[in-house]
């Protein structure tokens, strides 16, 4: 019989809900109601969820009205327990039916493999849905994780924000329900700015969104972020100006907005002698308005100009208006008092105050973090041979790159998105050179997978510094990162190590350089034991991760990392030459062969010394000659880091190898002959072995990759 089908309208109607918790309550809401009908065997035709700041609400059609009835067949004791001899229901027999609530007529037997049974067959009465969801959407309301909760007059509920009214329609009748003295029923409100706020009565599901939109509420999520979008395009038409694209602002600025009206609006010119990002951070980060260019197709320069998306009535967007400009002039006038005092005097004037700021507690201060930087950038600049001049660069940048944290701009917490762009203007401001300036931008990229890498020299090898002082000192003091939490971001800093050293194809040893910074930590204070081959380890996740995401498949990763792991660009060539080769005829015999090399020896414990006079056929003869040219083809090979070179030179040798295994039986019955041989694949497997252990390459049964 086919099931009746419903709607089902929910509505939780509070103050206004803090913009990251809207999207945590609706996906609450659906997630929770989709395990509601799998939990209930229901089925519906579609679920629609979305809300604003003011709303959550789940709107679900062609919702099955009750559960399926469903028959159960219960198996009780077997024949021989359920009844005596005299064919009367035994103790166990009325148990069983005392335990199912039914009588000795519903009686019938069900034979199995393990024999004869008493059972029954009992039919369930589906529930009605409307049932179900009375129970359901208090628990849905209780579970929904919100950041943080409040409570109001009843202890044993909590909200992010005080919860007004819930709106219920099953099959467009109210569905009431008791929830801690909340009102139930059919009413919603409108949009409070507009003077709208009366209850609304909705008698039916269909005209639920059109009434909301009547009284100025978009409830749809998606709706309204296009008309934010769209306003943001029509507002600068007529082509003179462009608001600059920011989706993530966009989104914010969605939940934060009823009924979205783009409103243009302007600060003093004056302010436009800041830099961009201080203007850009004020309005955007800290206003949630969106920054306006001159629409220069060459070089777009910022307007004084900016849009705010208004929740208020557009008759009264001029006194609105001019509201939001009187707090972004307030705001901007702050930042330029900031960096008028701060620019006022040289930006190495602030490093004495980087004693008065710790770090962390047993690495001391920024002070004591900016000299282990000054003597590891040294010690990098070394490594890379970079001329003297460059090098006093890198020094200057060093000591001063943490420089700007103790400036007021900072020190005001407004602005502390803009550490190191701050002292990067600040350094141009009090006549550093442009590339140390640049540097101490750059020394914090990457801050992200997806983010640039620094591009001045400067910048580069403070960077490294920078992350890996951080690495090594946070874990040098036993603060390891877990799977759950990560406070100092030391996946991202070494991450950030590895991907500024392969970018830049840097011959250098990064362990080395590790080894070094736990010296210079060790200095001031007691590391942990086993710290350096942690650190190693954490580092050499982060070189199989960068290989990871360039390509490399994961067997020939494994192929080369018992090689020195230490030089990253080294293992990118090595591991790349490898790769390229991977799906070659020529290289997947050679891998047969190797593998079948490997096997033989694989459970020998001691080898003797190879002896040539045990050398009797022909084949071995040509195997051991050919490898003292491939031992020197190698050699050559590896100099000059030409891996792809040696992988060759491996391809040509591997058809000595399969000759010999077709003409010559390893494991003969002769041990001195087969020791001998076995000793002979030993030293094939050392040669092969510097360039890649072709061992782990994973082939398929057919002997495919």
């Amino acid at each position: 019989m086919d099931l009746e089908k419903k709607r089902l309208l929910l509505e939780l109607g509070c103050e206004e809900l803090p913009d990251k918790q809207i999207d945590i309550a609706i996906n609450s809401i659906e997630t929770s109601f989709k395990a509601f009908l799998v939990a209930n065997q229901l089925g519906c035709d579609t679920i629609q969820a979305s809300g604003t700041p003011r709303r959550i609400y789940l709107d679900v059609s062609g919702l099955d009205s009750h559960q399926s009835d469903e028959v159960v067949e219960k198996i009780g004791p077997a024949i021989s327990i359920a009844y005596t001899k005299d064919g009367e229901l035994s103790p166990a027999g009325l148990g069983f039916l005392r335990k199912c609530n039914a009588t000795p007529d519903a009686i019938f037997v069900q034979t199995t493999e393990k024999g004869s049974f008493i059972a029954i067959r009992q039919e369930n009465k589906g529930k009605a849905t409307g049932e179900l969801l009375g129970k359901w959407i208090p628990e849905a309301i209780m579970q929904i994780p919100f950041g943080k909760k409040m409570i109001w007059s009843n202890a044993a509920f909590s909200f992010s924000r005080p919860l007004r009214w819930i709106l219920c329609l099953w099959d467009n009748a109210a569905l009431n329900f008791d929830f801690f003295g909340v009102t139930v029923g059919n009413l919603t409100y409108g949009n409070r700015y507009f003077g709208l706020d009366k209850a609304i009565t909705i008698n039916d599901a269909d005209s639920y969104l059109a009434a909301l939109e009547n009284h100025k509420v978009i409830a749809e999520s998606g709706k309204r972020k296009q008309m934010i979008v769209d306003q943001l395009k029509a507002i600068c038409a007529n082509g003179d100006l462009q608001v600059i694209e920011d989706n993530r602002l966009v989104d914010t600025v969605n939940n934060l907005v009823e009924y979205p009206h783009a409103v243009m609006a302007e600060f003093e010119a004056k302010y436009l002698a800041l830099p961009e990002k201080i203007i850009i951070s004020t309005i955007s980060q800290n206003q949630k308005y969106f920054s306006v260019v001159n629409a220069n197709p060459i070089t777009p320069t910022l307007s004084n100009r900016f849009v705010f998306i208004s929740n208020g009535d557009p008759a009264y967007s001029e006194v609105i208006q001019k509201g939001n400009q009187k707090v972004v002039n307030a705001r901007l006038a702050d930042a330029l008092w900031y960096f008028t005092e701060d620019t006022a005097k040289p930006l190495e004037t602030y490093i004495p105050k980087l004693k008065d700021v710790v770090f962390q507690a047993q690495l001391g201060s920024l002070a004591d973090k900016t000299n282990r930087l000054t003597k590891l950038t040294a010690r990098l600049s070394e490594v890379l041979q970079l001329p003297p001049e460059q090098k006093n660069k890198i020094t200057r940048c060093a000591l001063l790159c943490k420089a700007d944290l103790v400036t007021t701009m900072l020190g005001e917490k407004e602005f502390t998105k803009l550490q190191g762009y701050i002292g990067k203007q600040y350094a141009l401001a009090t006549g550093e050179d442009a590339e140390i300036a640049a540097g101490i931008y750059e020394h914090y990229l990457p801050r992200g997978s997806a983010d640039e890498l620094p591009a001045t020299m400067c910048g580069k090898v403070v960077a490294i510094a920078d992350k890996l002082d951080t690495v090594c000192g946070i874990i040098g003091v036993g603060m390891l990162p877990t799977g759950s939490g990560d406070p100092f971001a030391l996946r991202r800093a070494a991450n950030g190590i590895v991907q500024i050293i392969s970018a830049n194809h840097w011959d250098t040893d990064v362990f080395s350089l590790a080894d070094y910074a736990c010296e210079l930590i060790a200095e001031q204070t007691n590391i942990m034991d086993g710290t350096r081959d942690y650190i190693h380890n954490f580092l050499e996740q982060r070189i199989i991760g960068l290989l990871k995401t360039s390509g490399i498949a994961y067997d020939v990763i494994d192929s080369v990392l018992h090689i020195d792991k230490s030089r990253i660009n080294d293992l990118e060539n090595r591991a790349g030459a490898l790769n390229a080769l991977k799906s070659h005829e020529d290289f997947i015999k050679l891998v047969i062969g190797f593998k079948r090399v490997s096997n033989i020896i694989a459970e020998t414990n001691e080898f003797a010394e190879l002896s040539l006079d045990l050398l009797s056929h022909d084949s071995e003869k040509e195997l051991y000659s050919s490898l003292q040219n491939l031992q020197n083809n190698i050699d050559a090979a590896l100099v000059g880091r030409d891996y792809l070179l040696a992988l060759n030179h491996l391809i040509a040798y591997g058809g000595k190898i399969d000759n010999f295994f077709d003409d010559v039986l390893v494991n003969c019955d002769d041990n001195q002959i087969r020791a001998n041989r076995h000793s002979l694949l030993l030293e094939i497997r050392k040669q092969f072995l510097r360039v890649a252990d072709l061992s782990l390459i994973v082939l398929d049964a057919n002997g495919e990759r």
